[in-house]
């Protein structure tokens, strides 16, 4: 895991929907750094993958679930960010959390970087994974 260093910002309370790799390494740097995390997984297995450290909330539900987002604690978080496997669901999330509670960062997850660049277009902070790893991988062949 890598090292955790101390995160200065605003945010304390992190609902984090999608508990693979990347979500259970970032639940774990947030709790290391002492916020408040709660992960969401539609499957329990999935949690698995947090260190015994780990002192945040595992919840399983899907996080298109307005129900399920208030019983993590949606309405207190100060970001959301969804990182499940599926586009759609993860944008759908997005704009619950953004437009539903209101939270103040919601960032979400996008593979397909033409649907990210739609999904910015109407307000959803995304990152796709795809764009940033063929342009890491463009720059390095580039260097020789």
């Amino acid at each position: 895991m890598p090292r955790t260093e101390t995160v200065k910002s605003n945010i304390k309370n992190i609902v984090i929907m999608g508990c693979g790799r990347v979500g259970a390494t970032l639940a774990a740097l947030f709790d290391a750094a002492g916020h408040k995390v709660t992960v969401l997984d539609i499957d329990a297995y999935s949690f698995r993958r947090l260190p015994p450290s780990f002192s945040g909330t595992a919840l399983i539900g899907n996080g298109t679930d307005e129900e399920i987002l208030r019983k993590a604690g949606i309405a207190e978080a100060d970001a959301f960010i969804a990182l499940t496997q599926g586009d759609n669901r993860n944008v759908m999330a997005a704009q619950i959390a953004q437009q539903i509670f209101k939270v103040p960062r919601v960032i979400c997850r996008i593979y397909d970087p033409l649907r990210k660049d739609i999904y910015e277009q109407l307000g959803i902070e995304a990152i796709s994974p795809t764009e940033i790893f063929a342009d890491i991988l463009f720059k390095r062949l580039e260097k020789q």
